[in-house]
């Protein structure tokens, strides 16, 4: 036991070790092209400038995004007062609320996104890993879920559980993890006939610890191309259900919300349904080339 003790510390210290002088690790080749792609890098630029708004800007700016001002109804945008992208039908500021809305909504992908890859890496890793009757079993408990409508499914929790903004989290998260434990699936079956984790193996390393100390690491690269790839999805997801009054309720908002109550007086006060339509779609954009980016610098075809 003192043998094999030592033998497994003498193989993470070796794992541990730098590269050598003039080569550069892989993630520092990954980064060097994705700061080459000039769309990739612009986008996350315009998502970190649209995160910081979000989250320091209704607590700077003068109006609240529930205060309503009687006398500014409908009011179209304008430089002149403090009201710079209108107000709503309820003399609520706009751009304070596209702001909040924003906040909620990337909160909501943040964490259902989180969740679902943490569960997706835990899946599709243990069933890749152990194979045989395990692996046909949660992959066949995963198609099973596949056939079943998601949004659909996910509207019947949305209403079952209530519409507090953790519940709207946990409605996406038990929906949104399948994609991501079939691409961990797969890449586990070509890594675990790896020399790396047959060495683990022939050490006497427990399972567990090879699935998630030496398979899952290796899978780092995959993971977060798809996470960027989950993300949008799931904003969207939480916009949808916002939109069909299914989501995040009032007082608070989202922008889902903000283009529900946009599209019904779309005619009369358009920019109520312009700024937040706009602020969701540049988002899911930048999401979308940083996507392309990642997967661009993590492609070995490239290296």
């Amino acid at each position: 036991m003192l043998f094999s003790f030592r033998r497994d510390a003498l193989v993470e210290e070796l794992a541990a070790l730098p590269v050598g002088p003039g080569r550069r690790s892989p993630w520092a080749d990954a980064r060097r092209r994705f700061l080459h792609n000039k769309a990739a890098v612009a986008s996350l630029a315009v998502l970190l400038l649209i995160t910081l708004l979000c989250a320091v800007g209704p607590t700077i700016l003068p109006n609240a995004f529930d205060s309503t001002d009687w006398d500014a109804m409908k009011l179209p945008p304008t430089l002149h007062n403090m009201h710079w992208w209108g107000t709503d039908e309820s003399g609520r500021d706009l751009l304070v609320r596209c702001l909040v809305g924003g906040r909620i909504s990337l909160m909501v992908g943040l964490l259902a996104t989180l969740a679902s890859v943490a569960v997706g890496i835990a899946w599709g890793a243990t069933a890749g890993f152990i194979g045989g009757r395990t692996d046909a079993f949660m992959m066949r408990f995963v198609d099973m879920m596949y056939a079943i409508p998601y949004l659909l499914i996910a509207i019947l929790l949305v209403t079952v559980l209530g519409r507090e903004f953790y519940l709207v989290v946990i409605a996406i998260t038990a929906f949104s993890w399948m994609d991501m434990a079939r691409v961990v699936r797969g890449q586990t079956l070509s890594l675990r006939s790896m020399e790396f984790v047959q060495a683990a193996r022939a050490i006497g390393v427990s399972t567990p610890r090879i699935i998630f100390g030496h398979v899952v690491p290796n899978l780092l690269g995959v993971v977060v191309i798809y996470t960027t790839v989950t993300v949008p999805g799931v904003i969207l997801t939480e916009s949808v259900l916002s939109f069909l009054g299914l989501g995040i309720q009032e007082p608070m908002t989202s922008w889902g919300v903000l283009i529900h109550d946009g599209t019904n007086v779309m005619e009369e006060v358009p920019w109520m349904l312009l700024f937040p339509g706009a602020m969701l779609s540049i988002t899911l954009y930048c999401f979308n080339f940083i996507g392309d980016g990642l997967r661009d610098a993590f492609d070995p075809k490239e290296r």
